[in-house]
């Protein structure tokens, strides 16, 4: 089931706007096949020049969907970003079924494994840190990873090496080739 989070930025959300947002993101709830409750983080702006941007993240177990999309009329806009979410679940469903059907998986375990980032209290950053995500890394291939880093529109991923159980990452390299990061585990 999923809950909505709806924030406006420069523009008014009325109700005629969360509910046909609603009713669009709600479309995907029969691809999500239990009865979790996950938040759709949906943004939406208004810029000067007359464009309308919405970027929806929704936090699955074992996936983050993300999509924004840039238009003139903000509900083509919500159309467009509804249909980005669904081919992501869908392609992520279609390689889940491939893999275990390859691998003989009869389920993957889900790991709560957070990192987070934090500055020592006796010490003035250097850096200003804006922004601090908390994310649960997931075990895969680096195959999936590279799926995952494109579909989020990502130049890096991290995530838990399937066969190491280590944290790796893997990014896109300057000439568009990939690398992967890979750590101890220790």
């Amino acid at each position: 089931m999923l809950e909505f989070i709806v924030r406006g930025e420069n523009l008014e959300v009325t109700e005629a706007i969360r509910e046909y947002v609603e009713k669009r993101l709600t479309r995907l709830e029969h691809y999500l096949n239990d009865d979790n409750k996950y938040t759709a983080h949906v943004n939406l702006k208004s810029y000067k020049e007359g464009t309308h941007k919405i970027e929806v993240t929704i936090q699955l177990p074992y996936l983050l969907l993300r999509a924004e999309s840039t238009e003139q009329d903000l509900y083509q806009a919500v159309d467009f970003v509804s249909e980005k979410l669904e081919r992501q679940i869908r392609k992520h469903k279609t390689k889940v079924n491939r893999k275990s059907r390859e691998k003989g998986y009869k389920g993957i375990e889900q790991l709560d494994f957070t990192a987070e980032v934090e500055a020592e209290p006796d010490e003035a950053p250097a850096v200003e840190v804006v922004r601090t995500k908390h994310l649960s890394l997931k075990p895969m291939d680096a195959e999936e990873a590279v799926l995952q880093m494109e579909l989020l529109g990502h130049d890096f991923f991290v995530f838990q090496d399937a066969e190491t159980d280590a944290a790796a990452i893997v990014y896109k390299r300057n000439d568009g080739k990939y690398a992967i990061i890979d750590t101890d585990g220790e």
